[in-house]
């Protein structure tokens, strides 16, 4: 999380000074290089900034750069302001288009980063079922997948029990990836996991009960409805070996 923190702290920095230094190095061919051009040289560097940094960072050096272009390369010079309308055109146009590919780039980036969960979610389903396949040992594939749960669902602990079911009166996470809590419907998108209570997430494959994952949310956890459809796929996979498996594997 720190890498983060100081990575956004670093992005902002760099909005407020890289426009500001580039404008600078600009000056001393303002008088012959058009004012379109330098403001599109401007937006490069705020784009260099928003696909580093974050939403802030990016629309901070729109602004930065709007202002430091006004400041330096319009008439008047070194004084906050315009006289040209074509100038004022310009500045303006600066900032909006600064501000649009802020926002492109924040979308750009939260596509890669679903993309990137959504193949980490492949591997977790791939692995389980090559397990189920080869006929590994269910142990093995219940350790694997409560490790797989505490990380997707954001969990304090998952333990696995034996046909046992509803005992101890958890909420409980049903095949759809829906939850419930003492049978009524819950708005986890909304609110999260409820507080002071376990989640059960019931393990079966073709009508036959094996036994449950009961897990303690950490938190503030509030899983997607994806990231909670792939944890029943994978209890999914944890119910096929157990059919298949031998009744000495589950002691």
């Amino acid at each position: 999380m720190s890498r983060y923190v100081n990575r956004d702290r670093l992005a902002l920095l760099a909005a407020l000074v890289v426009p500001l230094a580039f404008a600078a190095i600009l000056v001393p061919f303002r008088t012959s290089l058009p004012n379109t051009d330098a403001a599109l040289a401007l937006i490069l560097v705020i784009v260099a900034v928003a696909a580093n940094g974050n939403r802030l960072a990016g629309v901070l050096a729109a602004v930065s750069a709007a202002v430091w272009f006004d400041f330096f390369l319009t008439q008047p010079y070194e004084r906050f302001s315009i006289t040209s309308r074509t100038n004022i055109e310009t500045t303006v146009l600066l900032l909006v288009i600064g501000v649009a590919v802020t926002e492109l780039a924040v979308w750009g980036r939260r596509e890669h980063a679903a993309a990137s969960r959504r193949a980490g979610y492949l591997d977790g389903i791939n692995s389980a079922a090559q397990a189920v396949a080869t006929g590994g040992s269910p142990s093995v594939l219940i350790e694997q997948v409560a490790g797989q749960l505490t990380r997707l669902l954001t969990l304090r602990s998952c333990r696995f029990q034996y046909g046992v079911a509803g005992i101890g009166q958890p909420a409980r996470l049903r095949q759809d990836g829906s939850l419930s809590v003492q049978h009524r419907p819950w708005d986890l998108d909304a609110v999260g996991f409820p507080a002071d209570t376990d989640v059960e997430l019931l393990v079966e494959s073709g009508g036959l009960f094996q036994g449950r994952f009961l897990m303690t949310p950490g938190p503030g956890a509030r899983p997607t409805l994806e990231q909670r459809q792939l944890a029943v796929a994978l209890a999914d996979q944890v119910g096929a070996a157990l059919a298949t498996s031998r009744p000495v594997d589950q002691n």
